[in-house]
């Protein structure tokens, strides 16, 4: 029970007691006491309490402690929450979405330690960490090797108390630590903004279990950071560039590269992510002997790593990203792409399960080995300024390849979408205008419109439509100006017998322009001004 009915008395001293100084206070009439050694001890005690008690907190009638204390008490320190953050979202991430969340929680949780003595190397740490802390089959079903185990038990003492984070500077030990690399170095923007992401929905967690009112984080004030969602122009073949690539991979690698050749193939017509063509299986093809096809994608098989899949091995098998458990996302497939395909089936069969790429062995392709085939292909196909470039350097481009050549050739944005399984929105800042030498191609189409519309100037002057007379200023209305007036064209003014005439005042006179004054109606004219 929580009460709001607090008194402090002044600390009290008791010299045969091992502990001499006490702070009591009255929480809804019951007494309340805590003992100290020194003095200052005391006195630090009784502030907070006070200082508690001035912002309106409640205090528990149990222990008499109020509520920021007791969230402090209660909520242990940031390594364990961490840890309960983790264990609570395992069942319902994907894996590789647990090996990010683990890499992040340990980035930040390096910032979040009393000090730096006895500490682990870095490396080593955030291995314990990443590898093994944060990953909550591993640290039920194995033996901690000793190493990790001191690592973690560094940190289990270290790590400062949850209720802490609400200090703006133990929040800015985080955010530093997660800006850098275990390198040293700054990291980039993306991979900040992700771990930030992360740190954000642990303290939301923290929320939840009504340890802070409101998430920590949003108090501090920080700089946005800008990141560059679009791919590198760099990155992207063109179609001569990329049918270069795809002849070369069965050239490098007579053995496994003619079986990897539809796979890449994939990527390139049809704009697959590799993990979706891992999974696709003959069922999901429409191929007929002529014509467009089509691809049923159900499913992708990402390989997120053993330890972090439910089964223990390499691939996780689950739906299509951004999509709900079960919907299906058709893919028109060229002719050219059917052809491939068919003489692959034709060439290679299935895997038991259907499945159209496999390894020698039967199991599901893994990155590192057509990853590397791609290697080859890239230094077979191309020079060596490209080799040196970023040009095509991942499998991933040809997807990018694949759907910027869509954009530019005119195909619908929305039908893009809805073949590459991503929002408009994210399409179009992300993949536009990528082909490699679509720059000069521009740059040729502007020279021709700036050669064909040059016109010379005597035919602008020959359409040019003639500039209208000015009309004859009228008589000035401001006697200054009808003086100056008067005195250059010489104008006589005459007396007039009344306001209702257009004439100028001055002193009692009136005045009409007439015939040309004499040097005396001059001398007049200027006197009445």
């Amino acid at each position: 029970m929580m009460s709001y009915q607090v008194r402090f008395w002044a600390i009290k001293v008791v010299k045969n007691r091992r502990r001499p100084y006490g702070v009591r206070w009255l929480v809804d009439g019951k007494e309340k006491s805590e003992w100290f050694y020194t003095r200052t001890l005391a006195d630090h005690f009784r502030s907070d309490l006070v200082k508690a008690a001035r912002r309106g907190e409640a205090f528990d009638t149990v222990t008499g402690l109020p509520e920021s204390k007791l969230r402090k008490q209660h909520g242990g320190t940031w390594y364990e929450h961490a840890r309960a953050y983790v264990a609570h979202r395992w069942p319902s991430s994907a894996a590789k979405t647990r090996a990010t969340v683990a890499d992040c929680l340990a980035s930040v949780t390096r910032g979040l330690v009393v000090d730096r003595r006895g500490a682990p190397p870095p490396r080593k740490l955030h291995h314990a960490l990443a590898a093994w802390a944060f990953n909550k089959a591993r640290m039920e079903s194995q033996e901690l090797p000793a190493d990790v185990a001191a690592a973690l038990a560094w940190v289990e003492k270290k790590s400062v108390a949850l209720a802490d984070l609400e200090d703006p500077v133990v929040l800015r030990g985080a955010l530093d630590a997660l800006a850098v690399n275990l390198d040293g170095r700054p990291a980039a923007a993306k991979s900040i903004r992700r771990r930030r992401s992360v740190f954000h929905a642990c303290l939301g967690y923290a929320v939840e279990l009504k340890v802070f009112s409101a998430n920590p984080l949003d108090q501090v004030q920080r700089t946005a950071l800008r990141v560059v969602e679009q791919v590198d122009p760099r990155q992207v073949p063109n179609p001569d560039q990329a049918r270069a690539l795809l002849a070369a991979v069965p050239v490098v690698a007579p053995r496994v590269g003619r079986h990897l050749y539809a796979f890449f193939a994939c990527l390139y017509f049809a704009g697959l992510r590799p993990s979706e063509a891992v999974a696709l299986t003959l069922d999901d093809c429409e191929l007929p002997e002529s014509g467009w096809g089509r691809l049923l994608l159900a499913g992708s098989s990402p390989a997120a790593g053993r330890q972090w899949t439910d089964d223990g091995r390499l691939h996780q098998v689950r739906g299509l990203k951004h999509r709900a458990e079960g919907v299906k996302r058709p893919v028109p497939a060229c002719p050219e792409l059917v052809a491939i395909l068919r003489a692959h089936v034709a060439e290679f069969g299935t895997a038991e399960d259907g499945r159209l790429f496999r390894s020698q062995r039967g199991n599901r392709l893994a990155p590192v080995s057509y990853e590397a085939v791609w290697a080859r292909a890239r230094k077979h196909a191309l020079t060596a300024a490209q080799y040196a470039s970023p040009l095509a350097k991942r499998p991933y481009d040809l997807r990018h390849a694949c759907l910027s050549l869509w954009l530019n050739s005119g195909v619908p944005a929305v039908n893009v979408a809805a073949r590459a399984g991503h929002s408009v929105a994210m399409l179009q800042s992300t993949y536009a205008h990528c082909i490699d030498g679509d720059e000069e191609i521009m740059n040729r189409r502007i020279d021709a419109a700036l050669a064909t519309s040059h016109t010379p100037a005597t035919e602008h002057a020959e359409q040019t439509p003639p500039v209208p007379a000015v009309p004859p200023p009228s008589v000035p209305r401001l006697f200054r100006d009808s003086r100056s007036t008067a005195a250059d064209s010489g104008a006589q003014w005459r007396p007039s017998t009344g306001p209702d005439d257009d004439v100028l005042a001055g002193e009692g006179v009136y005045w009409q322009v007439g015939e040309p004054l004499g040097e005396q109606g001059v001398r007049r004219l200027h006197s009445a001004g």
